[in-house]
């Protein structure tokens, strides 16, 4: 039993697949945006999403659009608006215990 794991141990090893997997990469140093841009992006996104949900709205009052596609963009926008409000919860929340911590 022992063999087969210390065989098998070797064989990966032979293969060189150490440091060829994703996330085993080497990364640099430079930050690739800051969390401003992270912030502003997904803002931007939730907010698109929002305006999507409104616009097939307004096109099924107008019979433009198939059910299936209002349903969908209205679900979506519904979800990304509980998120958009989970996330606001938690950041007053987490200002709130930074408040109240001790100097």
């Amino acid at each position: 039993m022992t063999l087969k794991a210390i065989e098998a141990a070797t064989a990966y090893a032979n293969t060189n697949a150490i440091g060829k997997q994703p996330g085993l990469e080497a990364r640099d140093n430079e930050p690739k945006a800051n969390f401003a841009d992270l912030v502003k992006g997904a803002a931007e996104t939730a907010s698109s999403s929002l305006r999507n949900g409104e616009a097939m709205a307004m096109q099924s009052v107008t019979g433009e659009t198939e059910l299936v596609d209002i349903v969908t963009a209205v679900t979506n926008a519904e979800l990304t608006l509980q998120t958009v409000v989970a996330v606001r919860d938690r950041v007053v929340q987490a200002y709130q215990d930074v408040i109240k911590m001790p100097i």
